[in-house]
């Protein structure tokens, strides 16, 4: 799914798909954009081949990534890239945002002021026994005995 086919969704909608609102997604783009334009005056650019992906698509590709807990290798294949690629976009990205130290969470010491008003979310992560097999003595010592002659 590219940008521009989510880009006109409602607010609800959008956020829904993404987990971010569509003014935090614009932000982050643009802290993208201000990063690639900064490597290319670094490097002093010499062009090359054109990226497959646009900064738009690649920021809504790592939130699919990380809202839905999907392979990379799904990913992949839903946009048309080698996995490996993805995987490069996909930390480029992340690494790029938190760089700009404009999307942290909040520290320790905010967290334990007064002022703040806590929401609670439970999540049940219990374990399950699974049933296994028992270790039969019977099966392993009649396997051993048949293979020594």
């Amino acid at each position: 799914m590219r940008y521009e086919h989510v880009k006109d969704l409602k607010a609800a909608e959008f956020r829904r798909l993404t987990g971010v609102k569509h003014e935090t997604f614009v932000m982050m783009l643009c802290v993208l954009e201000e990063a690639e334009a900064a490597r290319k005056a670094a490097q002093r650019y010499r062009g090359g081949k054109k990226p497959k992906l646009t900064l738009a698509d690649q920021l809504l590709m790592t939130l699919e990534y990380l809202r839905e807990y999907r392979t990379q290798f799904h990913i992949s294949k839903s946009y048309g890239l080698e996995e490996t690629r993805c995987g490069r976009i996909i930390r480029h990205v992340e690494d790029t945002l938190m760089k700009s130290r404009k999307f942290t969470l909040p520290g320790r010491k905010a967290l334990l002021g007064d002022d703040i008003e806590y929401q609670v979310v439970v999540i049940d992560a219990t374990e399950t026994p699974i049933e296994r097999p028992q270790k039969n003595s019977t099966s392993s010592t009649r396997a051993k005995r048949n293979a020594t002659r």
